[in-house]
């Protein structure tokens, strides 16, 4: 099976082009190709695929084999491969996902795509839709007990579920510990992303992310997405406005607005490949 490796910050996936072939039992590939010592290596896969109502489909596997909603990386790495490679010579694209349909906007240089502009859609804040047993219109800076430990979180969902919580710093947390705490909390029935975040200053933060699924990465779009959601409902960062997520593997920038969440970021190629599987 031919494969491409691409990245959004490091988030990198191997992707398989679904209008010429056809992939079977996804989740159990995911699982053998993403494993970096017997595998390709990755965060998980992606299948492009034609679509009905876009101009293309995505969908998205973890490396533990289940399949995600949405991935803010991912696509836009889509929108690269469909602008770059399958020849949709269009600077706004459409993608079906999970989560719905979404719209890209594309820088182009020198005939291929270098930064891509994705609307993720309005978050979600009531608890029943992200969802989280918690009662209330939404959660912000609500305090829960994680693994005998006091947190105060966040929630929101950008078409997965996210659990943001406030950090004095975040180089240092042992995130391999913790993070399969939240992932696994009760509060979460369909499991959650946590994202560990600190302000450096209204415009500006750091974030590190454990992902339900596949545990730390080097980045999250939806992550980023909903820790400026977070930062907006906490008053620490300004509405409509960019602010800027440093992220492990580089940087995104997010404008939340009253039209929605909208993330800007790199997609790179890094090789195309055959598997035998």
């Amino acid at each position: 099976m031919k494969f491409t490796k691409m990245h959004g910050c490091g988030n990198d996936y191997i992707y398989f082009d679904c209008f010429d072939q056809t992939v079977e039992h996804p989740e159990s590939l995911a699982v053998k190709l993403s494993d970096r010592h017997f595998g390709i290596g990755g965060d998980g896969i992606v299948l492009i695929c034609p679509s009905r109502t876009a101009d293309a489909r995505m969908r998205m596997f973890n490396l533990d084999g289940s399949e995600g909603n949405m991935c803010g990386n991912a696509i836009r790495c889509v929108g690269k491969y469909l602008y770059d490679v399958r020849g949709i010579h269009k600077t706004r694209l459409s993608i079906e996902t999970r989560s719905g349909v979404k719209s890209l906007d594309l820088t182009v240089q020198d005939g291929q795509a270098t930064l891509v502009q994705v609307d993720m859609g309005v978050p979600q804040l009531s608890p029943d839709q992200i969802p989280v047993l918690l009662e209330g219109d939404k959660i912000v800076d609500h305090p829960i007990t994680v693994d005998g430990s006091p947190y105060r979180i966040t929630c929101v969902s950008m078409g997965n579920p996210h659990c943001v919580v406030f950090c004095d710093e975040v180089e240092h947390l042992p995130l391999s510990s913790i993070g399969p705490q939240f992932e696994q909390h009760p509060l979460f029935p369909q499991r959650v992303n946590t994202e560990f975040v600190h302000v450096i200053d209204p415009h500006t933060i750091q974030m590190r992310v454990w992902e339900r699924g596949s545990g730390e990465t080097f980045a999250c779009g939806t992550g980023a997405c909903a820790s400026v959601v977070a930062c907006v409902l906490n008053g620490l960062c300004p509405m409509d406005e960019d602010i800027r997520v440093l992220l492990r593997g580089g940087t995104l920038t997010i404008r939340y607005t009253k039209k929605g969440v909208f993330m800007t970021g790199t997609a790179t190629k890094v090789f195309d490949g055959t598997v035998q599987v």
